[in-house]
């Protein structure tokens, strides 16, 4: 996609990492030291869209940064995370960031933040999600998923706890990385027992901190109460603070 032909929710600067689009809104006032970023997926042409917007904005007067990079439909693939980590270093490298970012997943953004997550819990000071998609096997499914890792499903499917975000919480467990999840209990796409149900559990079964926020009666919806949930905002801007400190 061509950056001229990018739109963002609010205005940012647009260019090329490791070949792929990516974008950066800064806030109107950065801190002279550390600066706090959240990194947004997926930033596939339509997103991040107006839905956004007002989370956005309160992330930015909060003095919060906002990125992210569009690798394609990676599906949380090691060719989109080797994208991922160029991303990350260019911002750290060339703007400044703070070496940790606050990772914001909608939908299947869940699989390519984790994934890169898993290898890089370090670099991540917390992870939000609205209705993220956790396991590979609930969405796209192996079959669809499999062509973006250059695997046969069977292939997949013998190398998932690889892959599958649900399976790889071991290192942001460790070093206490908060996770916090809004998802409704009428998910169809993306079923909330799949995955932020069952990626909550298997986390603080390993002495992590998840909170699901439970959108009652909700599908997968552009519903306001996912983007204008001030827990999780809340969240994201406590949790960059205390990066700072």
């Amino acid at each position: 996609m061509a950056l001229s032909k990018k739109k963002l929710p609010i205005p940012g600067d647009l260019f090329e990492v490791d070949g792929c689009p990516a974008f950066l809104i800064r806030p109107s006032r950065e801190s002279a030291g550390h600066k706090p970023w959240v990194w947004y997926a997926p930033t596939l042409p339509p997103y991040p869209d107006q839905n956004e917007t007002w989370m956005f904005e309160r992330f930015l007067e909060a003095g919060i940064a906002i990125a992210g990079i569009d690798v394609g439909e990676s599906f949380g693939s090691p060719a989109g995370r080797k994208h991922y980590s160029a991303f990350h270093s260019h911002l750290t490298s060339q703007y400044g960031l703070g070496q940790k970012a606050a990772l914001l997943a909608r939908s299947r953004g869940g699989v390519m933040l984790y994934n890169w997550a898993a290898e890089n819990a370090d670099k991540v000071t917390c992870v939000a999600g609205i209705y993220p998609v956790c396991s590979l096997e609930s969405y796209p499914g192996i079959e669809k998923a499999c062509e973006a890792y250059g695997l046969t499903a069977k292939e997949l499917e013998h190398q998932l706890t690889q892959h599958n975000p649900i399976d790889r919480l071991e290192a942001l467990a460790k070093l206490r990385v908060p996770i916090y999840h809004i998802h409704g209990d009428s998910d169809g796409v993306v079923p909330l027992e799949l995955n932020s149900g069952e990626l909550a559990e298997r986390y603080r079964s390993l002495g992590g901190e998840a909170v699901v926020d439970l959108a009652e009666g909700q599908g997968h919806s552009n519903w306001i109460g996912f983007f204008q949930c001030q827990g999780l905002v809340d969240f994201v801007i406590e949790a960059g603070r205390g990066a700072v400190r």
